[in-house]
């Protein structure tokens, strides 16, 4: 088995149900054939809840991770999450990603279930890159472009874009194996950026970044709310988007709570 086969068989779980087929040249045909819904709403109505999580426990082998969490989260809103270690900020983007189911209560997307559903309307950066390391920056985001189904003619435009958003050049040839961990980790976040979702749910995305990218990144995240993104960025750098977050929330005991709106 090739690491691109292993790759896609794991992303099975987070894609939806993809169908691939090895050919002789060892490229690979991705089709998505689960339905992903799209937000939307009537004329005039306020915008529905992107995210929604009613009444939602984790629990880890006995440890309550989250407790009877109620909240909602809107389009075109920005959310600082901050808490401290092992408080169940990464556990709280996995459930909403679908990665995760929960123990009790129910995550919607989009008003429908997350597990299955939320594929390509949520971008997810996680502490793991999923990048191949083999590859250059742009095979790397052709090939998640095939796994979300964009259409082949619009993919290198996307590559282009979602790299310059970073801050990296297109050009780039070098394998992502002799990257530093600040240009894997801008990589990584044009990964979950390459199919224009409607939800970003971000785990530490300026870690390991310089000043210069970190600016980059914030004004990146701004502009991606006011297109009507719906932005959760998990941090332990909140002070970087004091001015940009439109709301700061704790999670501490297990419980999720408001800190401040700052827009």
């Amino acid at each position: 088995m090739t690491i691109a086969e292993n790759w896609a068989i794991r992303a099975i779980s987070y894609f939806g149900k993809l169908e691939f087929s090895a050919r002789n040249s060892g490229k690979f045909k991705v089709e998505m054939t689960t339905p992903v819904p799209v937000i939307s709403g009537g004329p005039g109505a306020p915008a529905a809840p992107a995210i929604e999580l009613d009444h939602v426990s984790k629990v880890f082998g006995g440890v309550v991770v989250l407790r009877d969490v109620c909240a909602g989260f809107a389009p075109g809103r920005l959310y600082a999450i901050v808490g401290g270690n092992g408080a169940g900020k990464s556990t709280l983007l996995r459930l909403i990603a679908g990665l995760a189911q929960p123990t009790r209560g129910k995550v919607s997307v989009g008003g429908a279930p997350a597990a299955g559903t939320a594929g390509r309307q949520v971008g997810f950066m996680s502490h793991e890159s999923f990048l191949y390391d083999e590859m250059s920056a742009m095979e790397n985001l052709r090939y998640f472009c095939a796994l979300y189904g964009l259409d082949e003619q619009g993919r290198e435009g996307a590559c282009a874009s979602a790299m310059a958003a970073v801050g990296l050049d297109s050009k780039l040839t070098r394998r992502v194996i002799l990257y530093s961990q600040g240009m894997r980790q801008r990589l990584s976040l044009a990964r979950a950026m390459i199919h224009r979702p409607r939800i970003l749910l971000l785990d530490e995305p300026f870690s390991n970044l310089d000043t210069v990218s970190t600016a980059q990144i914030t004004r990146m995240l701004a502009d991606q709310r006011d297109a009507g993104t719906t932005v959760l960025v998990v941090t332990h750098q909140a002070g970087l988007l004091h001015g940009v977050a439109d709301e700061f929330m704790n999670i501490a005991g297990g419980s999720l709570a408001p800190l401040a709106a700052t827009r």
